[in-house]
């Protein structure tokens, strides 16, 4: 059975590091605070002192980080875990990074060394529960190695070359992030004009905005802002000087709330998360 190493243990590494032990799978963890592999360890998990010895065995890793920046410094830094993979090794990359950031990391993995990128659609309880949607990109043989581990996650999308699953969850983010956006003004307009709370969600939820709607309300998924402004900002970097003025106003919206790791359920007024919680760790 394949050895998996899960660099990055925040909010979501956390949910599907529990759903790999779950599962049977032999998994070792590694977090740049420690102490947040404690309930994987608890477990199952072998906690590693440094990315470098978890991914030493291993024939998979997982990356779950908090930016491209991130991901660098944990690979490519000192003590950089890429430099100690096994010459067969795949790099599962799950962070929210960008199609141009994941086709960067695939050119400096060492030699035989093989990269799918696999952002995901969905939370932290989706991936306890195995209802991820995983969208995969990567070389045919590089997404089908590895596509037994990533079905156990949720459904498996092959969305192509490499960096086009990062791709697709851009795309799927800027649909997010700008729909609950869109929601919180239809309910200032609610207020403004003396429309209660409860009549404008009830008549929303019958238009165009009720999936953003269910998801600005949901108390099951976790969203920080800091993270949907980083992808805002991921997004409108990839379109450069196309115009974008309600996704740059939803970036901007989502840079000024005044707690950054808050869901973004609170542009709309609605539950606000618990930071400490729901913090995804910075590693």
């Amino acid at each position: 059975m394949d050895v998996i190493a899960l660099l990055g243990t925040g909010t979501m590494g956390t949910a599907i590091g529990h759903r790999l032990l779950a599962t049977g799978r032999r998994l070792v963890v590694w977090n740049r605070t420690p102490a947040r592999t404690d309930s994987l360890v608890a477990a199952g998990a072998r906690a590693a002192a440094t990315a470098a010895e978890a991914v030493r065995d291993a024939d998979v890793v997982i990356t779950m980080l908090t930016d491209a920046t991130a991901v660098r410094a944990v690979l490519f830094g000192a003590d950089g875990a890429a430099a100690v993979l096994r010459p067969h090794a795949h790099l599962v990359e799950m962070s929210t990074i960008g199609p141009r950031a994941a086709a960067e990391l695939a050119e400096f993995l060492p030699a035989g060394a093989r990269l799918v990128d696999a952002p995901v659609a969905g939370g932290a309880g989706a991936a306890e529960q195995g209802r991820l949607v995983v969208l995969a990109g990567g070389e045919e043989a590089a997404v089908e190695r590895v596509a037994p581990i990533l079905e156990l996650l949720g459904t498996v999308r092959r969305c192509g070359i490499p960096g086009s699953g990062a791709a697709l969850k851009l795309v799927l983010n800027t649909a997010l992030v700008t729909a609950v956006a869109a929601v919180a003004e239809a309910l200032a307009v609610a207020a403004a004009v003396g429309v209660d709370r409860q009549t404008a969600l009830e008549s929303l939820a019958t238009g165009p905005l009720g999936g953003a709607l269910a998801r600005a309300t949901t108390r099951d998924a976790t969203f920080a802002a800091a993270l949907a402004a980083k992808d805002a900002a991921l997004a409108l970097d990839a379109l450069g000087d196309t115009p974008a003025p309600v996704l740059r106003a939803a970036a901007s919206v989502l840079a000024a709330v005044p707690d950054p790791h808050a869901d973004i359920a609170t542009l709309t007024g609605g539950r606000v998360a618990d930071a400490a919680t729901h913090r995804k760790e910075r590693a």
